[in-house]
Formats: structure tokens, sequence, C-alpha cells
């Protein structure tokens, strides 16, 4: 991908969930919410301070996180459907 976000930004691809529950009942897209898991595609350098340094981020690419409902913008790069948020709005990371 050539995008690179800027500041403390994040690119992040949702991690589509399973189409049928635990007991083998198909979910229609319909009825699916959006997924609130996502594999970090893009990383900014980092927001900078008071004192002009930047600040590093936490986040890096392929890491697996977990963000809000609502949470980021839906841009359309390429042809894939990917979000841009801060990286203030993420919950944490999944780690393996």
């Amino acid at each position: 991908m050539k995008f690179r976000p800027l500041h403390d930004r994040i690119v992040v691809k949702r991690i589509e969930q399973d189409e049928k529950t635990a007991g083998g009942i198909i979910i229609p897209d319909t009825a699916k919410e959006k997924p609130q898991e996502g594999k970090v595609v893009a990383v900014g350098p980092g927001a900078r301070g008071e004192d002009g340094k930047i600040i590093a981020m936490d986040v890096k690419a392929n890491d697996r996180v977990l963000f809000g409902k609502w949470s980021g913008t839906e841009v359309k790069i390429e042809g894939e459907d990917l979000l841009i948020m801060k990286e203030s709005d993420l919950f944490g990371i999944i780690e393996d």
C-alpha cells in the first residue's frame, strides 16, 4: 500500500468474524455487527509532545488490535475498505 498516515494515526483493516455461531446457525449479513477487531496496516510516526519531540507509537504494522464500535473513519484505499483512527481509539493489542 502506498499510504502513510500522519502523526499518531493508524490504518486498520477489519478482521471479519465467523458467519456461523457455535451452534451452527448462519448469521445473515444484515444481522452482523461490524467487527471490532482488526489488523494494523500502516502506522504514522507518532504525535508531537509539547517540547516538539515525537512520541513513539505503541503499535506497529501487523499487530492485531481491538477498537470501539464507532471508532475511526472508513475509507477505501486501492479498492480495500480500511479504517483510519488515532492510536488513542484503540483498546489494546491482542497477543498470541
